[in-house]
């Protein structure tokens, strides 16, 4: 089912997510949309902060997925966020080779620091604290990855101190 044939299964997105998600879907082959659906996904995101099962659902309807194939993307993927998320998400590297290379400190540290769990978000909505299974980069643990975008390496105690306190200060201004 496309969101031409039923249009209010998609009123929760806007006009610039749909037009988006057309742009997205004419990069294959008719037959093959659902190639579409991790761009899709990633304008959900974008749009409205993370993906939602209602939105998944509105996904799977435009790309004519069953909706559990559009979950099971979202779930694989932690780029996807399922919940609201703090403005600055914060993956830390939990995989055996960053462990064994401080990267377990790096973690208690950050969790001290920002006074929340793995999986937390502080209280001012700054900052959510996640853990990521592999970032790709063992040989310069502990890492981390911010925003899903901006790789930070040889996260010693005073470069996450800078980093925090440099996120920190730009929203002050």
């Amino acid at each position: 089912m496309t969101s031409e044939s039923n249009p209010t299964r998609t009123s929760a997105l806007s006009a610039q997510a749909l037009d988006r998600f057309s742009r997205e879907v004419a990069k294959y082959p008719a037959d093959q949309k659902q190639s579409a659906v991790m761009a899709c996904l990633a304008i959900v995101q974008e749009e409205q902060g993370y993906v939602s099962a209602e939105s998944e659902k509105l996904v799977a309807a435009y790309l004519g997925m069953a909706p559990i194939a559009v979950h099971e993307v979202t779930t694989f993927y932690n780029m996807y966020n399922q919940k609201p998320m703090g403005k600055y998400k914060i993956n830390v590297c939990t995989n055996l080779p960053c462990q064994l290379r401080e990267g377990a400190q790096a973690l208690s540290y950050l969790e001290h620091k920002l006074g929340v769990t793995m999986g937390g978000t502080t209280e001012d909505g700054l900052f959510t604290l996640q853990q990521s299974e592999c970032l790709g980069a063992c040989a310069d643990s502990p890492v981390m990855l911010v925003n899903d975008l901006h790789m930070c390496s040889f996260m010693s105690n005073d470069k996450l101190d800078q980093l925090i306190d440099g996120l920190k200060s730009a929203e002050a201004k």
